[in-house]
């Protein structure tokens, strides 16, 4: 499902220019370089604002991209870098459905931004691409729930190129200081799981038999 944009990405906003925001900002991601984990800062249009290494690390592979690299806009590489899937597990329904819902609802508060508008236009020029924001993304959402299209608390697959890590499960954690919030920003760290730490027991209520809620959106491309 990751196809190229067709238009430039605009520039990011610029950053208030004042010596307080502009040194917690330096010291804020001065602190990010201590977490082992993954750890990017995003604006409200997902440009990335801040990265540490551990996440450049994690996408150190992947080829030049006109408009969709990991270290310039989160979203757009989820959604159009033809690479994608090699890092992100599970790339369709584990991270593409819930950034295409995290657009449908940055649109819905804020439909007049012209960088997430252009997102959605890149989005209008492929089929494939439309029918999944059109039609799948409601349908997905139906069968699993809107609590899916959340990214705090989920837990996502990765392949990681360190082969220390390999195929491993992280869970996002998002974790916004006030004034990263006041900027209109949102951090979101990739916590890393060890395979072999088994994961509480959760007692499930039992569900009624029913159709399998795996989706595959749309039919793949023919060749």
């Amino acid at each position: 499902m990751a196809h190229q944009a067709g238009g430039q990405r605009p520039a990011p906003r610029p950053v208030p220019d004042t010596c307080e925001t502009q040194g917690y900002l330096q010291d804020y991601g001065a602190l990010l370089e201590y977490l082992p984990c993954p750890s990017l800062v995003v604006d409200r249009q997902w440009n990335v604002v801040m990265a540490n290494r551990a996440f450049e690390s994690l996408f150190c592979g992947m080829r030049a991209h006109p408009t969709a690299m990991p270290g310039d806009n989160f979203l757009r590489f989820v959604l159009f870098h033809p690479d994608a899937g090699q890092v992100l597990g599970e790339h369709e329904s584990g991270w593409c459905l819930p950034m295409l819902a995290q657009l449908r609802s940055a649109l819905e508060t804020h439909g007049h931004d012209h960088e997430l508008q252009a997102v959605r236009r890149d989005i209008a020029q492929d089929p494939i691409m439309e029918a999944a924001y059109r039609q799948g993304l409601p349908h997905w959402i139906r069968a699993v729930g809107e609590a899916a299209t959340r990214l705090d608390g989920a837990v996502r697959l990765l392949h990681h190129p360190d082969p220390r890590h390999g195929r491993v499960e992280c869970r996002i954690v998002e974790e916004t200081p006030r004034p990263l919030r006041e900027l209109g920003y949102r951090r979101l760290t990739m916590v890393l799981r060890e395979p072999h730490r088994p994961a509480a027991p959760v007692r499930r209520p039992r569900r009624p038999r029913g159709p399998a809620s795996h989706l595959t959106v749309v039919p793949a491309a023919e060749s």
